[in-house]
């Protein structure tokens, strides 16, 4: 089953954007509101299948790889992530497909854009402790050491994320770009 993890994975992403785009062909293009709606809460139903098929895998007797490690960082990204990569690609579709007004931006520097990063950095931070959770609750589940010190390795491995994601908030901190003013 470790190859249909992986199929089950791409299946998962190329479904997310799918999903995605036909929801937002339907609301904005099609005036299609109620199906728009369906096609968006079909996309956290993904997840779920993924989970389902990691859980599957290994309470069939799998031992543990990058493959359940890889499923459980997709999860804890669509849980953090997953909504405000809608939001964002809803904002982008209806100013290019709406005449909607143009999409949000970070903040250029200063201050507020180090505070931008310092909360998109805590949302990494929190995606890495899902993941964490998630693997941990795997390894519990499964209760068989030697099948699941991967897993250990993979959390091990993940923190590099946030370490090195860390460089940004910094950076911004200790470095603020200067912002230009609009005044005269």
């Amino acid at each position: 089953m470790g190859c249909v993890i992986v199929a089950i994975l791409i299946g998962c992403e190329v479904g997310f954007w799918l999903l995605l785009g036909l929801g937002l062909a339907s609301r904005y293009l099609w005036n299609r509101r109620r199906l728009s709606t369906a096609l968006l809460i079909c996309v956290p139903l993904l997840d779920v299948i993924l989970l389902a098929a990691a859980v599957m895998d290994m309470r069939a007797g799998a031992t543990a790889d990058l493959r359940h490690g890889i499923a459980a960082a997709y999860l804890a990204y669509s849980i953090v992530f997953g909504h405000s990569t809608i939001r964002w690609a809803d904002a982008k579709f209806r100013h290019r497909f709406a005449d909607g007004t143009p999409p949000w931006k970070p903040p250029a520097g200063g201050m507020a854009r180090a505070r931008y990063e310092w909360i998109f950095w805590l949302r990494i931070v929190l995606a890495y402790a899902i993941a964490c959770a998630l693997l941990l609750g795997l390894i519990w589940l499964v209760n068989e050491p030697s099948r699941t010190g991967a897993l250990i390795d993979f959390m091990y491995g993940m923190l590099k994320v946030p370490l090195i994601a860390l460089l940004w908030p910094l950076s911004y901190t200790l470095w603020p770009k200067k912002v230009e003013s609009s005044g005269a």
